[in-house]
């Protein structure tokens, strides 16, 4: 992996760890909230996603179109058992869980269905990775924390993140070689098949908007951006190199959960970021 993807990919990994604080912070709105920054992110993309439209052949193609479908909606379930997950358990439980098994679904699907084939040093760090994400919530939580609605949420969140990472990667270099049209698309899908939900809250629209309206913004930003860099990376890398990187997020999400929530049994934790942080090392040398 060149340092250039590296780059992109370490990046990534801080603005979604930025995004999943603020949506933490939102954790009372659920599939309103969802809606709202799937709809942030596609009007912000609409400018650039239109200029490439215009100017580039075949830039909407049908396949295009039927990709971004099949992505939008499987964000939509990846946003919807995000939020619950926050809703229910610990962001130091959801997060760590849900970025540990997205990843290895990913590249033990990409391997045995892609053929792809990474090096001896870049499975290692991949499995590091994993290990290094099972020390961050072997211990539980001081104070009676809910650890066991943050796994299942987590694993569900992580199964939507292994594919739609797969889908994703695929499409990109298949049929969809202009990112950003490729997650306006995706963000546009995801506020059409919630826009019903929303309409019939009203209520919690209004209270999200006027109480949480930046957060929507931050986040339709951050999450947006976040994914480009991965969808770009993706393009240039193997998925099942890309997929693990991502996960150093965790060390980033983990340290602004104690500072922001107070939530417990950091230092226990961070000796799994270590982990992480190692693995990341040896992904970056296969």
């Amino acid at each position: 992996m060149s340092a250039g993807v590296l780059g992109l990919v370490l990046l990534a990994a801080v603005f979604h760890a930025a995004w999943n604080i603020a949506a933490k912070r939102a954790d009372g709105y659920g599939r309103v909230f969802v809606w709202a920054y799937g709809l942030a992110g596609a009007l912000l993309l609409t400018a650039p996603a239109g200029w490439i439209i215009a100017t580039t052949p075949g830039a909407l193609s049908w396949p295009v179109v039927a990709a971004g479908i099949v992505t939008g909606a499987l964000h939509v379930g990846y946003g919807l058992c995000l939020q619950t997950g926050y809703a229910k358990a610990d962001l130091s439980i959801v997060y760590p869980v849900a970025r540990g098994a997205g990843p290895v679904l990913t590249m033990a699907v990409a391997i045995a269905v892609l053929g792809e084939r990474p090096g001896w040093l870049a499975v290692a760090g991949a499995a590091a990775i994993v290990g290094g994400i099972a020390l961050l919530i072997a211990r539980r939580p001081a104070g009676g924390a809910r650890v066991g609605p943050g796994l299942v949420w987590g694993l569900a969140t992580g199964a939507f993140i292994a594919a739609y990472t797969l889908f994703d990667g695929h499409a990109v270099n298949a049929w969809a070689p202009h990112p950003v049209v490729y997650l306006w698309l995706s963000g546009v899908v995801q506020a059409l098949l919630l826009t019903p939900s929303a309409l019939r809250r009203r209520e919690l629209v209004a209270a999200l908007v006027r109480l949480r309206g930046a957060t929507v913004v931050l986040v339709g930003l951050l999450s947006s951006t976040a994914y480009l860099l991965v969808l770009v990376a993706m393009q240039r890398a193997p998925i099942s190199l890309v997929a693990p990187l991502r996960e150093t997020s965790v060390v980033i999400g983990l340290v602004l959960a104690r500072l922001l929530f107070r939530e417990q049994s950091l230092g226990a934790r961070m000796a799994g970021g270590a982990v992480v942080v190692a693995g990341t090392a040896l992904i970056a040398l296969g």
